[in-house]
């Protein structure tokens, strides 16, 4: 490479450096104003121009988020409802996923085919149905009630069953003769070969259960059913909205997918990548 090439090459790799510096200050900045405007009284929030970092320093809004609000309900609603929906998630879509790869049954490729054009239905579509159900069911204001239209997340299963195509067939076969059936095939062959993908998955399904707001809001009216997302709503009273508050209580409910973010950023980028992958 000759000098004039790497000084041309040097000065692209400055400005794609450069230019992803930036992006990642645009990325980070509302959260940064999200953090330091929790810590400011409630009349410099709302003052018209803009203050990076307050004038007075307070803790009142955490400490009114954590002594005047069922915050801990929120958060064990929150905790039982995202495992729920994790486990039945991924403990569904590797049945499923392996079903479709490995077994022949009737209307098997149809099956297939209707999963792959869920894509086409976006969730918001089914909210109605969702909620007539669960009424007619008396499932409202229930930890069920949250859970089980979460459980639709078709990448899920598509991802195992790509990976289930892969595994060689040689390790079938040998099981097969050893008189295994499928379900020790499933546990003992395939799952522990997949432990890695499922640990993804299950990482990102918890943090997307977590984040729901939409169904959760429309599925509990009751105070100490609510989720955490749902809960820091009633921050707010009859004589307006306190937004520091709010962002106290927000700052509170991020905390733990944040943290989880950054214990597993492996596995959660694996399980992204996957997921962009197959949508793509």
């Amino acid at each position: 490479m000759t000098p004039a090439s790497a000084r041309r090459f040097s000065a692209i790799g400055l400005a794609i450096t450069l230019v992803t510096v930036i992006c990642a200050i645009l990325w980070a900045f509302p959260i940064y104003w999200g953090i330091v405007s929790s810590l400011k009284p409630d009349d410099e929030v709302v003052r018209a121009y803009i203050e990076l970092w307050p004038d007075t320093l307070t803790f009142e809004h955490y400490i009114f988020a954590l002594t005047q609000t069922q915050i801990g309900i929120w958060y064990v609603n929150s905790i039982a409802t995202a495992i729920g929906v994790t486990v039945l998630t991924v403990g569904t879509s590797i049945f499923a996923g392996y079903a479709i790869s490995q077994l022949r049954f009737p209307f098997r490729k149809p099956l297939w085919w209707l999963i792959l054009a869920s894509f086409m239905v976006p969730t918001q579509v089914l909210i109605i149905n969702h909620f007539v159900l669960m009424a007619n069911m008396g499932l409202l204001n229930t930890w069920a009630g949250i859970i089980l239209p979460q459980l639709i997340h078709p990448v899920v299963i598509i991802v195992y069953k790509q990976f289930f195509d892969q595994v060689p067939h040689d390790f079938r076969e040998a099981a097969i003769l050893d008189n295994a059936s499928e379900w020790r095939i499933l546990f003992k062959v395939y799952i522990p070969m997949n432990w890695g993908v499922t640990t993804a998955l299950a990482i990102v399904t918890f943090i997307w259960a977590w984040n729901a707001f939409l169904w959760p809001f429309l599925a509990v009216t009751r105070t100490d059913m609510m989720t955490i997302t749902v809960g820091i709503t009633q921050t707010n009273d009859s004589f307006g909205v306190y937004y520091a508050s709010e962002l106290g209580a927000a700052v509170l409910a991020g905390f733990p997918v944040a943290l989880a973010y950054l214990l597993f950023q492996r596995r959660v980028t694996e399980a992204i990548t996957l997921s962009a992958g197959i949508k793509g």
